[in-house]
C-alpha cells in the first residue's frame, strides 16, 4: 500500500491559472492597485500556509502508520521520509540497503518492516558501546514495567553486562533461579543452546523469560570452576516483595531491601520507622543480590538515614555538569549504628544508598564483597505505539566524589561467602554483622 500526498485542490487552481497566464492562455489581467494586491498577496500567503499544513500532516500519519500496524510484511510497508536529514550523514546509504535487503534477501517474504525498524532503532543504539543504553519493543517495554512492579513471569534473576559478558548480578530471594543453583556472578555463555556473546543484555532477558511452567537452560562459567556447566531452570510467576525485616538479638533490626521498585520507598520508611520507634541499638541493611531500580526510590531511601540537607549522590551529565541530589524529609535513623551488608550483586541504587550512608556518616559500616559498579544513570523514555528507550544520561558519583563505575564499592570489612556455606545455609556475612553491631554496643 502506497500513501501518496494529493495537494489542496484550490492550490492546484491557483498554479494552474499563473502557468496559464504565463503561457498567454487567458486574457492579461490589469494592474491591481495596491489594496486589491495586498488582498491577494494574503490570500496566496493563506493558501501556502493550508497546504504546508496538509502536508505535514499528511507525512506524520504516513510516518506512524510504518510503526502502528501488528505484522508489516516488507511489499506493503509504506517508506516516508527518506530525504537526507544532514549534509555529512546521507541516510540514503541505510534506504538503498533496505531497498537492496528487499530485493535481494532469499525469503524475502519473512522480511517484517517493523522488525527491521526495531532492529535498526537498536543499533543505533548498542553503536554507543554501552550497555544499558537500549531500545524496547512493546512486550519488551512491558516486562520492564512488570520487573519494577514485582510481578512477573521468568526465573528471577537480574542481568548485566560485565566484561561484554552476560553476567547474573543477582537472583532473587526465593526464586525459581535461586532454587536451581543460580549465583550472583555467573557468567552465562549460552541460553537454551544459542550464544550470548553477541547479545544485547534486552535480547537475553526476553529469551529467559518466558510463561509459567516451561524451561530455560543457562550455560554457566562461575568463578573457581572448571569448564561450563548446564543449569536447567523451571520458570514461575515471581511475586517480589521489596523489603523484609526481622529483629535479631540485643535490639538489632534487620531490613532486606531486594529492589528499589514502585513501592519500596514506602515500605522501608516503615520498616525504618518501626526500628527507630522500637528503640533499636543497631540496623543491618542487607542490600546483597540487589540490583538496584528507581533513582528518586533510592535518594528517598538515602533521606530516611541521613540528616537532612545531606548530599546522596552527585550527577554529572555529558557535558561534566554536576547536579547534587540532597536527603529531604523526615531522618529516622542516622543516631542508629548501620551495617551495611553489600556483595557482587549489589548495583546502581544499591551502591548509591551503600555510598551515600558511608560517606555521611562515622557510625556506618559495610561489610561483605566488592559491589557490582554500576556508576551511571539511566533514564526510561516512552516512545509512540507503546516502546521506549532507556538512556545513560549521566554517571554518578557518591557525595566525596568517588567514582564507582566498574569499580564497585570496597567493603570496609570483607568477607565471603563460600559454596559450602550456601549450600548448607550458612551466612558468615551477616554473622559478621550482628558480630560487629555487639562488640560496639559492649564497648
Amino acid at each position: 500500500m502506497r500513501i501518496l500526498f494529493i495537494p489542496n485542490k484550490t492550490c492546484m487552481q491557483e498554479d494552474q491559472k499563473k502557468i496559464s497566464v504565463q503561457k498567454g492562455l487567458l486574457s492579461p489581467y490589469k494592474k491591481p492597485n495596491m489594496t486589491s494586491f495586498s488582498k491577494h498577496f494574503f490570500f496566496v500567503l493563506l493558501l501556502l500556509a493550508v497546504c504546508l499544513g496538509i502536508y505535514q500532516l499528511g507525512f506524520d500519519r504516513g510516518r506512524e502508520s510504518l510503526v502502528d500496524t501488528k505484522d508489516v510484511p516488507l511489499d506493503r510497508a509504506v517508506i516516508v521520509d527518506k530525504r537526507t536529514r544532514n549534509d555529512e550523514i546521507d541516510f540514503g546509504l541505510f534506504w538503498k540497503t533496505w531497498d537492496i535487503l528487499k530485493e535481494k534477501y532469499v525469503d524475502t517474504e519473512s522480511l517484517d518492516a517493523k522488525k527491521m525498524l526495531y532492529g535498526a532503532i537498536q543499533g543505533m543504539l548498542s553503536s554507543t558501546g554501552d550497555p544499558y543504553t537500549s531500545f524496547f519493543d512493546p512486550s519488551q517495554t512491558k516486562e520492564f514495567s512488570e520487573d519494577l512492579s514485582g510481578s512477573f513471569e521468568g526465573i528471577g534473576a537480574e542481568m548485566g553486562i560485565k566484561q561484554n559478558v552476560l553476567t547474573v548480578i543477582a537472583p532473587l530471594s526465593g526464586s525459581p533461579s535461586e532454587k536451581a543453583g543460580v549465583r550472583s556472578g555467573d557468567k552465562v555463555l549460552k541460553i537454551d543452546g544459542a550464544e550470548t556473546l553477541n547479545m544485547t543484555l534486552e535480547e537475553a532477558v526476553s529469551k529467559i523469560r518466558g510463561k509459567k511452567n516451561t524451561t530455560v537452560t543457562l550455560t554457566i562459567v562461575r568463578n573457581g570452576d572448571e569448564g561450563m556447566k548446564d543449569i536447567q531452570i523451571v520458570r514461575d510467576m515471581i511475586e517480589v516483595k521489596s523489603v523484609k525485616t526481622d529483629t535479631f538479638v540485643s535490639n538489632i533490626a534487620y531490613i532486606q531491601v531486594s529492589r528499589f521498585g514502585e513501592d519500596t520507598a514506602i515500605a522501608f520508611e516503615k520498616a525504618v520507622r518501626s526500628a527507630s520507634a522500637g528503640s533499636a541499638k543497631g540496623i543491618i541493611l542487607d542490600l546483597r543480590n540487589n540490583p538496584g531500580g528507581y533513582l528518586d526510590v533510592a535518594v528517598q531511601m538515602a533521606g530516611r538515614m541521613l540528616p537532612k540537607g545531606e548530599t546522596v549522590l552527585i550527577e554529572e551529565d555529558h557535558n561534566g555538569k554536576q547536579k547534587k541530589d540532597y536527603a529531604s524529609g523526615i531522618d529516622l535513623a542516622s543516631h542508629i549504628p548501620t551495617v551495611i551488608l553489600i556483595n557482587e550483586g549489589s548495583a546502581s541504587a544499591s551502591e548509591i544508598v551503600a555510598g551515600a550512608l558511608r560517606d555521611n556518616r562515622d557510625n556506618v559500616t559495610l561489610i561483605g564483597k566488592k559491589s557490582f559498579g554500576k556508576g551511571s544513570v539511566q533514564e526510561f523514555i516512552p516512545l509512540p505505539q507503546k516502546s521506549a528507550v532507556k538512556i545513560t544520561v549521566a554517571k554518578w558519583l557518591t557525595p566525596k566524589g568517588r567514582q564507582i563505575n566498574n569499580e564497585g564499592i570496597i567493603p570496609d570489612i570483607d568477607v565471603d561467602l563460600s559454596r559450602d556455606d550456601y549450600e548448607n545455609d550458612r551466612d558468615p556475612q551477616l554473622d559478621k554483622a550482628k558480630e560487629f553491631l555487639l562488640k560496639k554496643f559492649n564497648n
